[in-house]
């Protein structure tokens, strides 16, 4: 890696950002999960695109396709469950949240997310591209036209920090890798009107280390479905 990267998190010419993003509270849902809500350790591609968008205050996914990502986390978060009341319509005679208009739901949460997130081209053609309009962020964050709270997954699952990544961060940590046989099946592109529009990849997590750029099986590329 170059040394700029290693101390700003920028790399220049074809421009790579590298970020450290910390979540104290979130949860992945599994979108097949019904009465008890699982989380994924990790969070979706698909949902680190929204949360990038979101940053630069892009409401358009469709803007950057093509955009590669790889991300990290830097330490296992903790898991738990908790017990919700879900709203749900069963009766009509009754009103929302009555009777047997409501139901128990659990659901799993992950406390203290650190990650390291990196941001390149790939193939985007847009310009400027994701990764440059990242470094516009970062270097004047008043520049950025934005609305809303900055967060990773559900809208009260808020992002605590979003800065360069720096080595003091960490240097390794547990990377989502594409993989033919791996055991994650991840949305890569979401659609939550119709699953049937929603893209998946297969991933494995693996320890690996974060100083050097990762290597081309380590990258994300962002595509929808009819790519």
């Amino acid at each position: 890696m170059p040394s700029s990267e290693r101390s700003s998190g920028i790399q220049t010419g074809k421009i790579t950002v590298a970020l450290y993003i910390s979540v104290p509270v979130a949860s992945f849902r599994n979108p097949y999960a019904r009465d008890y809500l699982e989380t994924y350790l990790v969070p979706p591609p698909s949902t680190v695109y929204g949360m990038l968008l979101s940053s630069i205050g892009e409401i358009s996914r469709w803007r950057h396709v093509g955009t590669q990502i790889s991300y990290a986390l830097l330490k296992r978060p903790l898991v738990s469950s908790i017990l919700r009341t879900k709203w749900r319509i069963k009766s009509e005679r009754k009103p929302l949240g009555v009777g047997e208009n409501k139901t128990p739901d659990f659901q799993e949460l992950l406390t203290g997310i650190e990650m390291a997130v990196r941001i390149r081209h790939g193939v985007d053609e847009s310009v400027p591209s994701l990764a440059e309009r990242i470094v516009n962020l970062l270097g004047l964050p008043a520049g950025i036209n934005r609305f809303g709270a900055l967060s990773l997954g559900e809208s009260t699952h808020m992002v605590n920090e979003f800065r360069s990544w720096k080595t003091s961060d960490g240097t390794e940590g547990i990377m989502l890798i594409p993989a033919d046989d791996g055991d994650l099946s991840l949305p890569l592109w979401a659609d939550h009107v119709n699953l049937r529009n929603v893209r998946w990849g297969r991933y494995r997590l693996e320890k690996r280390n974060l100083v050097d750029v990762p290597d081309e099986e380590a990258w994300i590329t962002i595509v929808p479905p009819n790519n």
